[in-house]
């Protein structure tokens, strides 16, 4: 159950950070939405919670010892 609880609080911090990292490439004022090259967008997103799973495997504050 212990990992179960990490892998759920890992799993929504990526998610977040998928997402914020995702709105950060469309929201900058030199892009505009239409000209986005997706795929590069995407991956770059999934490089952020790729890392950010990473960096969770240290500790969330999220989850008890």
């Amino acid at each position: 159950m212990k990992y179960r609880n990490w892998a759920y609080a890992a799993a929504i911090r990526a998610l977040k950070t998928f997402a914020q990292g995702l709105i950060t490439l469309i929201g900058s004022d030199y892009i505009n939405i239409v000209d986005i090259d997706w795929p590069t967008a995407l991956g770059m997103a999934a490089t952020m919670a790729l890392i950010s799973i990473l960096t969770s495997m240290a500790g969330l504050p999220e989850v008890d010892d």
